[in-house]
């Protein structure tokens, strides 16, 4: 595991930053990372949002493309 991932500081960003973001960029410019429960994800998501629930997470750290910018719900 990488931990000195965890211990990098991360922008929050607002609802509208989201929108903005999720419209504008293209589908493999960024990661939209959903860390919900998969009921949670089958009820409702953001379409294009990868499921690593959260206590998954730290196994599955490899699925994340380090070198793009990564939403995460």
């Amino acid at each position: 595991m990488k931990w000195m991932q965890f211990l990098t500081p991360v922008k929050s960003i607002d609802f509208k930053e989201t929108q903005e973001m999720v419209a504008t960029a293209k589908a493999d410019e960024i990661i939209i990372l959903d860390v919900r429960q998969p009921n949670e994800y089958r009820q409702s998501h953001i379409p294009g949002a990868t499921l690593i629930p959260l206590p998954e997470l730290s196994d599955r750290l490899g699925e994340i493309d380090p070198e793009k910018p990564v939403l995460v719900y």
